[in-house]
């Protein structure tokens, strides 16, 4: 199992920062490799990605959402990971997004990909394609889910 964590400071307040970061099936928009994401439910999503001319599908369960503080996930299926996103107010204009992802490489490919730094490249890559993507819009989203999710286990 590897931990992968990076951030990036966007150009943007954070309610907008968030709302952009609920919407999933714009990820594809600037996320290396995401070919398409299905929204199953409010808390489960489909996805079809490509590593190294490899594709794959899973599904994955928002585990604990909170606005303008985060979103946690897991895989059901498919390369077993898990990670949570959370955004920080820096002040009334900007916010640092900061994800960390534990996943465990499934196959050779991606267990090379791996080693060789290429999912931390490509994490910090999407984050820094995340933040031109919202400040092109200068910081207006594209929508939002104001949802709460609490952890699995919490009352």
């Amino acid at each position: 199992m590897s931990t992968i964590t990076k951030s990036v400071d966007v150009e943007a307040d954070v309610t907008s920062v968030y709302n952009q970061w609920t919407q999933f099936t714009e990820f594809p928009r600037f996320m290396e490799g995401v070919d398409r994401i299905d929204q199953l439910g409010d808390t489960r999503t489909h996805w079809t990605v490509s590593i190294a001319g490899v594709q794959r599908e899973f599904d994955a369960t928002i585990t604990e959402q909170h606005p303008d503080e985060r979103v946690a996930w897991r895989s059901d299926s498919g390369p077993d990971h898990a990670g949570v996103v959370t955004v920080h107010r820096l002040d009334a204009a900007h916010t640092r997004v900061t994800v960390q992802m534990d996943i465990d490489p499934e196959g050779f490919v991606e267990n090379v990909a791996d080693k060789l730094g290429v999912l931390d490249r490509r994490v910090q890559g999407d984050l820094d394609r995340f933040k031109e993507f919202i400040e092109h819009r200068n910081g207006s989203e594209t929508g939002a889910w104001r949802g709460d999710v609490d952890r699995p286990g919490q009352v």
